[in-house]
């Protein structure tokens, strides 16, 4: 029998002494794939799948985490996170390497840090591209903040998780990820300027609702191709500063300019080129679409982007691609595409609320037909984004 106990019940019932329960949304993102780390727009997601953490000051300077869903624990010394090893010198095993990061770079900030013990319990699914990692990491500096009383602003907090998954875990990511953890907002997508930092919640249409499809392919980003994508932009970058001494990132060149200089480069960089420069294009045009109730418009520009996704920054696969084209033919839906980096994970589709039961059935058949796989689906809401409370059984 399936247990319905809740990841926060879970939490508690193994930390019943917690001080504070944090909790973090995953999310996927509706367009604007790759292009954060390109300082263009984004249209992300914070959606109603979440870690929750139980934590506690303890006085020894260790990091004593337990994640209830692996099955797993771990001990880790706040005076020995350079080595990436637990207090037996063995490894530290993957999941962990992102409450051990916040710690490192918080430490390398000389912010003040009591030893903590937590729990973690998720229906947040990992290594899927729904941001996992951000939540770890984002739960976990919000529970360093209230368990060690120095304050921060959200974005700051954002920018801070993103130093520590680049220098602490080796995977160059952009400012999304974090930023919709931390300010996601309940039936609203984010668009948000990863230049200026600006943003702004868009609606989405209370008849909508989003349908993640997990192909059950798994992806660690920084053992794939995400790396290799970051370099081969800024290649790009300074092949066209030679012609254009403004051009600082890829957020700089229009698509009338790049089509000018696109054949005096590399063709496989000016292929991540042009995906990454239409894409921004793309972003744009769908805020508007989305502000107008334009969802055919919308679903129009979703597609174009997996396209682009698959031909020109070549991160999708046969699995995704069956996942998105299956899509489009079945009843409800709107619009589909590959999200997160790719190579495996997940598709986000914007299916009617109606429809949504039978559009999961036929997916999942025609996928198990096609790949002898079964595939999970979940349909999700956009959600608030991370928060604390204090524990109330510990407070009475």
């Amino acid at each position: 029998m399936v247990s319905t106990i809740s990841p926060r019940d879970v939490v508690l019932s193994e930390l019943p002494d917690a001080e504070l329960l944090v909790t973090a949304p995953g999310r996927v993102n509706l367009i604007g794939e790759h292009v954060d780390y390109n300082q263009g727009v984004v249209m992300p997601v914070a959606i109603n799948k979440r870690i929750w953490l139980a934590v506690k000051s303890i006085p020894e300077p260790l990091l004593k985490i337990s994640a209830r869903d692996l099955e797993e624990s771990v001990e880790i010394s706040l005076n020995d996170l350079d080595a990436k090893i637990d207090i037996h010198s063995n490894p530290l095993p993957l999941w962990s390497l992102y409450p051990a990061a916040i710690a490192w770079v918080l430490r390398a900030q000389a912010y003040p840090l009591k030893g903590i013990q937590a729990v973690i319990a998720s229906d947040l699914p990992m290594c899927a591209g729904l941001s996992s990692s951000a939540a770890i990491e984002c739960a976990f500096a919000l529970a360093f903040q209230n368990l060690n009383g120095w304050s921060m602003e959200r974005m700051q907090i954002a920018q801070l998780c993103q130093q520590a998954e680049n220098h602490y875990i080796g995977v160059d990511c952009g400012l999304m990820d974090q930023f919709a953890v931390l300010h996601g907002v309940a039936r609203f997508a984010l668009y948000f300027d990863t230049l200026t930092l600006e943003w702004q919640p868009i609606p989405i249409p209370a008849e909508m609702m989003l349908v993640i499809a997990n192909s059950g392919k798994k992806r660690e980003l920084a053992r794939s191709a995400y790396n290799q994508r970051q370099q081969e932009c800024r290649q790009v970058v300074s092949e066209l500063a030679k012609y254009d001494p403004n051009v600082r990132s890829l957020r700089d060149i229009s698509l009338p300019e790049f089509n000018q200089y696109s054949s005096l480069i590399d063709p496989l960089l000016a292929k991540r080129a042009r995906h990454v420069v239409e894409e921004i294009d793309r972003v744009q045009q769908a805020a508007v679409s989305l502000m107008k109730d334009d969802l055919v418009r919308l679903g129009e520009l979703m597609r174009a982007g997996h396209h682009s996704l698959r031909d020109l920054y070549e991160v999708s696969c046969p699995e995704l691609n069956f996942l998105v084209e299956t899509a489009y033919t079945l009843a409800g839906c709107v619009g589909a595409r590959l999200t997160g980096a790719g190579f495996g994970g997940c598709t986000v589709n914007l299916v009617h609320k109606s429809k949504t039961q039978a559009f999961c059935e036929q997916l999942e058949e025609s996928y198990k037909k096609k790949f002898s796989i079964e595939l999970k689906t979940y349909v999700c809401q956009a959600d608030r984004g991370a928060y604390t409370e204090k524990n109330k059984k510990k407070i009475d």
